[in-house]
């Protein structure tokens, strides 16, 4: 299969390269992460690192995740590096492997090894690294395709720009939509058929949900209200209308698991003028647009959420904390803060005639940071009262914000 360069990942990894601590790639399954451990065993023979030396597994096939344990796992690359000098590990969906990361702590810790490692699970970077790994590991966060990338993937195919960007917004960003040219259908199942796959796998068999259909019901309800305020409570009562009942601790627990397996994202409200994080009133954002039309079908309708995950998305792939704005009564799509900088974005399909609540809004806030309107309008971009008003491509493009 065609294999496109994502340079932005070995940029993010190299710095850490050789060094004494874990490197931890995850993401929502088929985002790439496997490629991209391809692209850096490319980059470690670059560098002059011996082809033995070099030692990958990959935790997902049949063979080895069923019946390998922690122990036969160690036994295996002990084997594998013995007598070799200092070798690098490549260790591919490692969550497949119970007790996994005493594995990694041993070798860590006895051996000459630089460790690699990919996941689908954020349980990967929370209870069970911190555990053994303090302070020795660093989490390198991997999402599906940017709209860069996409024009990468779907470079030579004859398209302008703007179609790429319909594509983008219809297609989503799973690379295995946008290495081939699929029909909208096509696309679909594809990316359905992903879902399915992380729900059973990495949800309702590791969690062993018994009551699927009230889950599947669930899950439903948060990819429809995608980028509007609600919480398990609300859930709950919605449920009760249509004769289900689950209760809110349950649906916490659905969400906090949709979390982990980086179906979903959450994003906390901010209070500008306090200063603080509301613990309330959250939203939550797809790892990929596209999972929604595979459940739901695609519908103009969708447009402006499809924008805001798209824009929430790319902040979130530039390193940036990703916030909604609360400004005394208004609302800011989102604020967005990476080493002490910030930036303030608010996003639209086209700017309405009175276009008090995308610029009025920004222009109340009383500092210098820079404030963006996204729209995907070519005719509504330009500069107001110090406010960046982009296309969408543009905004997605800019080599800085």
């Amino acid at each position: 299969m065609l294999m496109i360069y994502r340079p932005d990942y070995i940029a993010a990894i190299s710095p850490f390269i050789g060094k004494p601590i874990v490197k931890v790639l995850v993401g929502i399954r088929r985002c790439g992460k496997s490629t991209i451990f391809e692209m850096l065993r490319s980059e470690l023979l670059r560098r002059g690192i011996a082809e033995e030396n070099v030692i990958s597994r990959r935790y997902t096939e049949m063979e080895l995740s069923d019946r390998l344990t922690a122990r036969a796992m160690y036994d295996d690359l002990k084997s594998a590096i013995s007598g070799k000098g200092r070798c690098c590990l490549l260790l591919d969906e490692l969550q497949e492997v119970k007790d996994w990361e005493k594995v990694i702590n041993d070798l860590l810790e006895g051996e000459d090894v630089d460790i690699y490692v990919t996941g689908s699970n954020s349980k990967l970077m929370s209870s069970e690294i911190s555990t053994y790994l303090t302070g020795r590991y660093v989490t390198i966060p991997a999402y599906t395709l940017s709209f860069k990338e996409y024009l990468e993937f779907k470079s030579g195919r004859g398209l302008s720009r703007n179609e790429l960007l319909e594509q983008y917004i219809r297609f989503g960003g799973f690379p295995l939509v946008a290495l081939s040219d699929y029909d909208e259908k096509s696309a679909y199942q594809i990316v359905n058929g992903i879902y399915h796959t992380v729900i059973s796998r990495d949800v309702v068999r590791r969690h062993r949900i018994v009551k699927q259909d009230l889950f599947d019901r669930v899950v439903r309800y948060i990819i429809e209200n995608m980028g509007k305020t609600f919480s398990a409570s609300s859930i709950s009562k919605f449920l009760k209308s249509e004769h289900r009942t689950v209760s809110p601790e349950s649906i916490y627990n659905y969400i906090r698991w949709l979390n982990e397996a980086f179906i979903i994202y959450p994003c906390h409200r901010y209070d500008i003028q306090g200063k603080a994080i509301l613990k309330t009133q959250e939203k939550y954002y797809l790892a990929d647009i596209s999972l929604k039309y595979s459940l739901m079908g695609y519908s103009r309708k969708m447009l402006d959420g499809a924008l805001e995950n798209i824009v929430f998305l790319e902040l979130k792939r530039r390193g940036y904390d990703v916030y909604i704005g609360k400004n005394e009564a208004k609302e800011i799509d989102f604020v967005a803060e990476r080493n002490g900088e910030r930036i303030y974005v608010q996003v639209c399909v086209r700017l309405p005639e009175d276009s008090d609540r995308e610029v009025g809004n920004l222009m109340e806030i009383k500092d210098h940071y820079p404030k963006y309107v996204v729209t995907t309008d070519p005719l509504d971009v330009g500069n107001e009262n110090g406010i960046k008003i982009l296309h969408l491509a543009d905004f997605l493009l800019q080599d800085a914000l």
